[in-house]
């Protein structure tokens, strides 16, 4: 079993918040993209990696994380977890050590 499968369920110590994209006509033919709380849950999150890359003459930060959650079935793309006032999208999840225990989210944090 791999180490980083191995967690204390009293790790789960940080509440976060399950949002979905919800859109809406804007009236133009587009959309207007907004979220919406689905549930409120525990989990840890464990910073991964910080990167920079040049864009249009400015010098961006990505930090991306793991998050640790108790499994969740109805997870989806375009989903994001919320800490406060930091925004975590949801990138690509998984059961990391197929026991149907726990969810390991890959994530990008975002600005909001």
């Amino acid at each position: 079993m791999a180490r980083d499968s191995i967690i204390d369920p009293g790790a789960l110590s940080v509440r976060l918040v399950l949002e979905r994209p919800v859109e809406t006509p804007d009236g133009q033919g587009g959309v207007a993209r907004s979220f919406s709380a689905l549930a409120t849950l525990w989990g840890r999150i464990d910073p991964i990696v910080a990167r920079a890359e040049e864009a249009a003459g400015t010098l961006p930060v990505t930090v991306t994380h793991r998050i640790w959650l108790r499994r969740r079935p109805d997870l989806s793309g375009g989903m994001r977890l919320r800490s406060g006032a930091r925004l975590f999208a949801l990138r690509a999840f998984r059961d990391p050590d197929e026991t149907g225990r726990y969810t390991l989210c890959d994530c990008e944090e975002i600005k909001p």
